[in-house]
């Protein structure tokens, strides 16, 4: 399979610790398997902090699911307990942290699943604002065209990943 990063330099080697926090998956290195969301990822880091928008390309080992070492979460789509997961890691001081619900300290090596991109900021918002509930934000996520992620938080994953050569 092949998987894209859009940023605005070229990747070859994934360093995680420049990767930054507080992501919708936690501290991790994201990419899609949709070319053109990485590229309008890579416009995005480029207007923000200079530089080439930039698409890199990676061959993922599906052969991970045989890695009994890996740990992995799947949100197949949304759902009340994806939204918990993509909140509790983008806000630390989130009320609902829970074990499960969080990857701030990289318990899950990767985690494959939509993206809150910025058509679900409105929700986002009046969910944290508590003029809806939970349910309410779940429901409202099934109407809305997402796109893929896909983020890798170990070096023992990363072992799966290989660049291809542009």
């Amino acid at each position: 399979m092949i998987l894209f990063h859009g940023s605005n330099v070229p990747v070859q080697k994934i360093e995680l610790s420049k990767c930054r926090p507080y992501k919708d998956f936690g501290r991790g290195f994201y990419l899609t398997d949709i070319e053109s969301q990485a590229m309008q990822m890579a416009k995005r880091v480029a207007r923000i902090y200079g530089g080439t928008p930039t698409v890199s390309s990676f061959s993922f080992d599906a052969g991970i699911h045989k890695d009994k070492a890996i740990k992995a979460r799947i949100f197949d789509r949304p759902s009340h307990e994806w939204a918990l997961f993509v909140l509790n890691n983008r806000d630390r001081g989130f009320e609902d942290l829970s074990d499960e619900l969080c990857n701030q300290d990289n318990k899950y090596d990767m985690v494959f699943g939509p993206v809150a991109n910025d058509d679900l900021a409105y929700l986002f918002r009046t969910f944290s604002s508590g003029l809806i509930d939970i349910n309410a934000l779940a429901r409202g996520l099934e109407y809305k065209t997402l796109t893929s992620q896909y983020s890798f938080h170990t070096e023992e994953v990363l072992k799966y990943l290989a660049p291809l050569e542009v």
